[in-house]
């Protein structure tokens, strides 16, 4: 077995790529849109906000999002969606316990804003509970997928 010498870089920062498109070293001009953190000023702003506790399927809607160039700010707590009260469009994973009551107060807060609801096409109840509280679309997550590009933009 061989070890590692106590002083040699961490795995993680040898794979990086400090020339890569999206380093923070590149000139704003080069970099793609960042994912934005909630809490933060520039939360305010962020036309979409995500509320996904899942991290790999966040990071796949986070990667939509930088190929579309479209900013969007992910949430994981439901409690953390009055931080983005100028968004237009709230996406939510409708399996995330408070979701769906967290959604529609956060769209009570300003009229004219979409929320748009993922979760598995097998359940039936949440789907139906979520149209009833006034959700403007609840897709299952197969078509939530296809459809991401257009839903960020």
């Amino acid at each position: 077995m061989t070890e590692t010498p106590r002083d040699a870089a961490p795995a993680s920062e040898i794979a990086r790529d400090e020339t890569a498109p999206n380093s923070s070293n590149a000139p704003a001009s080069e970099r793609a849109r960042d994912v934005i953190a909630p809490n933060t000023p520039a939360a305010q702003n962020s036309p979409v906000l995500v509320l996904v506790r899942d991290l790999m399927f966040s990071s796949r809607i986070a990667a939509t999002a930088r190929a579309a160039a479209v900013p969007i700010t992910l949430c994981r707590d439901p409690a953390q969606l009055a931080s983005s009260p100028n968004s237009l469009r709230l996406i939510v994973d409708l399996n995330l316990p408070g979701s769906i009551d967290a959604a529609i107060q956060w769209k009570r807060l300003s009229p004219g804003r979409e929320v748009i609801g993922f979760v598995s096409h097998v359940d039936a109840v949440t789907i139906a509970h979520a149209r009833g509280a006034g959700f403007d679309d609840v897709l299952p997550r197969s078509r939530f997928v296809e459809q991401l590009p257009q839903l960020l933009t």
